[in-house]
């Protein structure tokens, strides 16, 4: 099987790695797994830093991790006024144990709210769950979430602290069909479960009017965290940009594990993708139909 194994971490592109440890360790309870250091070569390849010095920051809330990326000369700044509706919208759902103290000590670090009006109670039909969104200070959105009950909740009910870890990573498509083909196609992931999310409370968590949202869970053979899938029947997704380079500021990227590197890469090209990989196979990074980034890493 040439597709993947597990979301092992997630990468986002920052212009200053001290003020995103600042955010993150202060406001969410993130740890740093080792100072500062230069981008692995084969990931610098296949991400396509040849030409310019990266630096990355590795931080852990739980068993995940992320990685925090400078590019020096950087590329394109975050886009103004952003949505949720945006193409290149990537948030991370950070599961907590207590929704009012998880966002009293958020506070202390001055989020940019996307949500209005606090944590939102979503209806029994959009999963009861309990979520804020909120971004960070180069732009980049997240989520904290609250599980009533059911596996969700199960699953990280002895997660130790207030901050639980990193659910899953939700992303914003255009075209929903592509999105699916692409992730179950050359990825392998399986469609978990399905959804349409809409009503006041909806419209509340995600900052925008009257939002009609389809929302599909895709899970690697190893399920958590998992991917989902956002698209907007309305508003309407915005007609922007939507193809980001590593090195600019509104990338994230999934970054996945898979043991059959060349076949990945094999059915990616087969999918019509453009797959990057490093001479020594050490990395891959592909944009996915509606650009947002993926990097592979051998099992």
């Amino acid at each position: 099987m040439s597709g993947v194994r597990a979301i092992v971490g997630f990468g986002r592109t920052v212009a200053d790695l001290a003020a995103t440890e600042a955010f993150y360790r202060d406001g969410l309870d993130f740890e740093r797994v080792a100072p500062p250091e230069p981008v692995p070569a084969g990931q610098a390849e296949a991400m396509g830093f040849a030409d310019r010095r990266a630096m990355q920051l590795r931080m852990r809330l739980g068993a995940q991790s992320v990685t925090f990326l400078t590019v020096d000369p950087p590329g394109a700044p975050y886009p103004p006024d952003p949505a949720a509706t945006d193409p290149f919208f990537q948030h991370f759902a950070i599961p907590v144990r207590d929704m009012d103290a998880a966002t009293a000590q958020l506070a202390q670090v001055g989020p940019t709210p996307i949500s209005r009006d606090g944590a939102q109670r979503l209806p029994a039909s959009s999963g009861g769950v309990t979520a804020y969104k909120f971004r960070d200070p180069d732009g980049h959105p997240l989520e904290l979430i609250g599980f009533p009950d059911g596996p969700p909740a199960a699953r990280w009910r002895h997660a130790p602290g207030l901050f639980l870890g990193i659910d899953h990573s939700a992303i914003t498509v255009a075209d929903l069909d592509a999105a699916l083909a692409f992730l179950t196609g050359p990825l392998g992931l399986t469609v978990a479960q399905r959804g349409l999310n809409q009503g006041p409370e909806q419209a509340r968590l995600d900052g925008v009017d009257d939002p009609k949202v389809d929302v599909i869970a895709l899970e690697p053979p190893e399920p958590a965290p998992h991917v989902e899938l956002l698209h907007y029947r309305a508003p309407a997704t915005q007609q922007r940009r939507q193809s980001y380079c590593p090195a600019d500021r509104a990338a994230t990227r999934s970054i996945f594990s898979t043991a059959d590197p060349k076949g990945l890469v094999r059915r990616l090209r087969e999918a019509g993708l453009s797959p990057r990989a490093s001479a020594d196979d050490a990395a891959i990074y592909c944009a996915g139909p509606d650009g947002h980034g993926f990097l592979f890493v051998p099992a």
